[in-house]
């Protein structure tokens, strides 16, 4: 930390080390990118907040999915007025990769490595899409299960990614969540319903969302992650329904200018050259683009309300501040 050729620090570990990296690196004047969840907790969260504030670095979490351009196009749509009141966002994240109950315990299902399982790995992207998209979170309830409570140990040494376990192998228990539901209510009385899950047989990477407003709705799939499903509800009769865009138009839709000619579409890495370019802008200029650790914090906030309503059965208020 101390090296003065070292400008940025990008952390990439396992979550139960964010923290001291990122307290660390503020410490020594360094900016930083760091992996979502933000910590294992929200108390971790606003410390490392606070510490990035303190030294005036810029420090932004890797909430990629925002910098498909077709995101951000529909943040546009909605800022324009185009879908009138949002009424609902339904989101889902839904993988597949740890069904096996012979898939090892790897690092991201033990707690006091990971903080929570599906719930910190996928919910915190779908919260940080639905506040990038239609605002704060208010309350939510939810219900967190694991399916699959003992798994042989790791000893691939190949990290969240390991080849399969074998029969025979000493077991140890999962003491994180294998899938998580919830409902919420957002600021402006728009009400989310949030799904995520790694036992959804079949979705390999499936990150969607749907929002319905008074004058229309968008839809859009990671998997299709360049069309973006409209629907206007000022368009004639026998034309109405979902049409597609593709987000692809230079000068229209964000980031498209850097790329290639319409509908010569751009992958998943894309997203992540464009958080990194909002990144070097906001070093340039002396600011932390968002999401930075204060959105980081208050996804956090997010998480750490729908666990505590999962184990008291109550709506939860989120309590960001």
């Amino acid at each position: 930390m101390a090296r003065p050729d070292i400008d940025l620090v990008d952390i990439g570990t396992p979550n139960n080390l964010h923290a001291e990296i990122a307290i660390a690196a503020a410490a020594h004047g360094k900016h930083i990118l760091c992996e979502k969840p933000l910590a294992l907790d929200l108390e971790q969260a606003r410390r490392m907040q606070a510490a990035a504030a303190k030294a005036g670095v810029v420090a932004m979490i890797c909430h990629n999915y925002r910098f498909a351009p077709a995101v951000q196009f529909t943040r546009q749509l909605i800022a324009q007025g185009k879908l009138g009141r949002i009424y609902h966002i339904r989101a889902q994240y839904l993988q597949d990769w740890i069904m096996d109950p012979e898939f090892p315990l790897v690092w991201r299902l033990q707690k006091d490595v990971a903080g929570s399982g599906t719930h910190g790995d996928l919910s915190a992207h779908i919260i940080d899409l639905a506040r990038f998209l239609v605002g704060e979170f208010e309350s939510v309830t939810g219900l967190l299960h694991t399916f699959v409570e003992e798994r042989p140990l790791d000893t691939s040494g190949e990290g969240a990614w390991g080849a399969q376990g074998q029969s025979g192998q000493k077991r140890g228990k999962v003491t994180v969540d294998d899938a998580a539901m919830f409902l919420a209510r957002l600021e402006g009385g728009v009400l989310g319903v949030f799904e995520a899950s790694r036992f959804a047989g079949g979705n390999r990477n499936g990150n969607r969302f749907e929002i319905n407003g008074s004058k229309g709705s968008v839809r859009w799939d990671l998997e299709n992650m360049n069309n973006l499903q409209v629907y206007l509800a000022d368009d004639p009769a026998g034309l109405q329904g979902f049409r597609t865009i593709n987000c692809t138009e230079g000068g229209v839709h964000p980031y498209a200018e850097n790329w290639w000619p319409p509908a010569h579409i751009i992958g998943y890495e894309h997203t992540f050259v464009h958080l990194v370019g909002e990144l070097m802008n906001g070093i340039a200029a002396g600011r932390s683009p968002h999401p930075n650790f204060e959105d980081g914090v208050r996804n956090q906030a997010v998480l750490e309300a729908v666990s505590q309503s999962s184990s008291s059965g109550q709506w939860v208020k989120v309590q960001a501040g």
